[in-house]
């Protein structure tokens, strides 16, 4: 009955990421704008993040665009960044500067955009700008990818993001992803109900103090990326859910 429930959520909250998935318009609409500010130095621009992955949910971010520049251009992060941000803004699309992705909506999309460049000719290292530490990170957006889409949890994933968006908890997605993961090895697959259960007594007891290195960068602590107060406020809420009585009190 519990997975039922759940399942029942999922097929109201899963997002189309096929081929001819509506958001994947949003490429055409703004591969033009990304020529302008890159030009010959624009190697791809392709989905990432929770759609590419299979773990988007409504109510998020509708589709990650990576835009891929070529390891040849020499100006910083930062001025790649600022530079795609002035871009958007003056191609009308009310761009907000988050940390390494800049958000925008086209046609009633989210979108976030991620400027990043790449390490050589070849291969998927790249760099991000994070712009609320005013650094750089290395990242591997295909090892992300293939690390959540080869762990068979996407259910579990997107039942745990969907309790992050009702409750309004901060919870990076990478980051919620890889803790789902976590706390589901060694369990069944597709024992949805008591997985999630698992994953929320996981958070209540582990989310403050556990660490978690991203798989493509062993110098990018992922659980750096939300604060003490953010962590304690993850515990109290996945502590208040496992004295639940009723899925529908926890996610809906």
């Amino acid at each position: 009955m519990s997975d039922a429930y759940l399942r029942q959520i999922l097929a109201r909250l899963r997002v189309d990421t096929g081929p001819n998935s509506p958001a994947r318009g949003v490429q055409m609409a703004l591969r033009p704008s990304l020529l302008r500010w890159a030009g010959q130095y624009l190697v791809s621009m392709e989905p990432s993040g929770s759609f590419a992955k299979g773990t988007a949910i409504r109510g998020g971010t509708d589709i990650d665009i990576f835009a891929s520049l070529s390891s040849q251009v020499s100006e910083s992060l930062s001025v790649i960044y600022n530079t795609l941000l002035n871009r958007l803004r003056d191609d009308g699309f009310g761009p907000r500067p988050q940390n390494v992705s800049i958000g925008i909506k086209i046609g009633g999309y989210s979108v976030d955009v991620v400027p990043a460049r790449r390490h050589g000719p070849t291969g998927e290292f790249h760099s991000l700008f994070r712009r609320k530490e005013q650094t750089w990170t290395q990242t591997n957006i295909i090892s992300h990818i293939n690390t959540v889409r080869n762990s068979g949890r996407a259910e579990e994933i997107m039942i745990m993001k969907a309790w992050r968006e009702q409750k309004r908890l901060t919870f990076p997605s990478f980051y919620l992803e890889l803790v789902t993961i976590e706390a589901c090895r060694g369990h069944k697959v597709g024992d949805l109900s008591q997985n999630v259960w698992t994953t929320l007594a996981y958070v209540r007891d582990n989310i403050k103090m556990g660490v978690f290195i991203d798989p493509a960068n062993t110098n990018n602590r992922i659980s750096d990326d939300l604060t003490a107060k953010e962590k304690q406020d993850l515990a109290d809420a996945a502590s208040i859910a496992r004295q639940a009585t009723n899925w529908n009190q926890i996610v809906e």
